[in-house]
């Protein structure tokens, strides 16, 4: 909230009679913090006239920085916002329809910027100062937090926040946005359920985690799923035997630092049927791969790349972050681990499309073999909406698991298989 025009050090003041007031013996409720807002604010009315205007928009101003996210507050009860981003004080932009935007208001003090900050990070017991000026936190919403303080941050304080859903969104939303085919969704449905292990790519904002959401509904019941994040967000629906780890920083009481590779060694010992890694960056990718070679079909996990071409040279060099290995071995643990790749992208209407599924159906020579399944192509442009279609590019060459799995595969002459049901 914008303060009353030219009062920032009354503000402060009201606030900080407010925090003297306030019964720290106990815990204070929401109801009694705003009473002693109302009485605080009359008391100022007396020696300096406000309007009614003036005492609302300061009485929701004062309740925000002292019970809530300040002047964020406002952006994150706003459903259609995606992302907010504060870049210290030279203002705060904000993602609405996949348009950033500049927002007309702004935090007036650094000092508060620090205190929302405070209270992000240490709700979910994580520490950020000047010696450890990054770390990532989510809200209790499960918003993804990420925050960088001077003197890594040149202009100030910079508090980036991922918004995601109340509501996941489901794979019929999926369609119902063209983001994909139906065609292609049963396709993932029955290579889900059959055991294919799915490596979702793309760039960032190009709806990796959603998407790894929407796949997570097709895992049949029974089934011990483990899930490994840096930051708790996946939001995996209708798995009742669902375990949950979250990496953890090295803190001010010399707290050991958990990375994803720790995590990923010991669920191993969780007798997972599944494993889900939310996203891959470093060295925990050889440590992914090897699990994946070891008998936990019908993993998941995402990574950042530019194609899916690019994708087996992340993989790669991410697996060389942590150790010096053959490439050769490197890249017959991908084609042995991976069997499909689905690379998301964002077009330039801001809509996130399916962009391309490929198999990975082996080695061929030095190489990854890559056998692309379905393909989108642009046909054009309407009102500004990128208009295209999701062609078949080809037939399905590992049909091992959709065997055992008693899924039945359409067999075409001279053609491997081709259609699920």
């Amino acid at each position: 909230m914008e303060p009353v025009s030219g009062e920032t050090k009354v503000f402060e003041e009201l606030k900080k009679q407010i925090l003297e007031q306030v019964d720290l013996s106990r815990e204070v409720s929401d109801e009694e913090m705003q009473d002693l807002i109302d009485e605080v604010i009359l008391a100022y009315g007396k020696e300096q006239y406000l309007s009614l205007d003036e005492k609302c928009r300061m009485k929701k101003e004062l309740f925000h920085a002292l019970r809530k996210m300040d002047v964020l507050q406002e952006l994150l009860e706003e459903p259609e916002v995606t992302e907010i981003m504060v870049n210290g004080m030279d203002g705060i932009f904000l993602e609405r329809g996949g348009q950033i935007l500049r927002w007309e208001k702004n935090f007036y003090s650094r000092e508060r910027i620090l205190d929302v900050i405070q209270q992000m990070i240490s709700a979910c017991n994580r520490v950020v100062n000047e010696s450890s000026p990054i770390v990532d936190a989510r809200l209790e919403n499960g918003d993804r937090v990420h925050v960088v303080l001077p003197p890594v941050a040149v202009n100030g304080p910079i508090i980036t926040i991922r918004r995601f859903p109340e509501r996941p969104i489901t794979m019929d939303r999926l369609l119902e946005l063209e983001s994909l085919s139906r065609e292609e969704a049963d396709f993932l449905r029955d290579a889900v359920r059959s055991g294919y292990s799915i490596l979702v790519a793309g760039g960032t904002g190009s709806g990796k985690t959603t998407f790894l959401n929407a796949l997570s509904e097709y895992i049949p019941e029974g089934e011990r799923v483990v899930v490994i994040e840096d930051t708790a967000e996946l939001q995996i629906q209708n798995v009742e035997n669902l375990v949950r780890l979250e990496t953890r920083t090295s803190g001010m009481e010399e707290c050991k630092e958990i990375s994803i590779r720790d995590l990923i060694k010991a669920s191993l010992r969780m007798r997972p049927s599944r494993i889900i890694v939310g996203e891959v960056r470093g060295a925990e990718t050889f440590e992914l791969l090897t699990c994946l070679n070891t008998g936990h079909d019908g993993s998941f996990c995402t990574c950042h790349a530019n194609s899916t071409h690019d994708t087996i040279s992340r993989l790669e060099t991410m697996v060389l972050m942590g150790m010096e290995l053959p490439l050769q071995a490197i890249r017959r643990q991908i084609a042995s681990g991976i069997d499909l790749i689905v690379y998301l992208g964002r077009l330039r209407d801001k809509s996130r499309r399916l962009l391309e599924i490929t198999e990975v159906t082996g080695m061929e020579g030095e190489q990854v073999a890559l056998h692309p399944l379905f393909l989108f192509r642009e046909t054009g442009e309407v009102s500004g909406r990128v208009c295209g279609i999701q062609e078949k590019a080809g037939d399905m060459k590992k049909i091992e698991k959709f065997q055992r799995a008693g899924i039945r595969v359409d067999l075409e002459p001279e053609r491997t298989p081709s259609g699920y049901s």
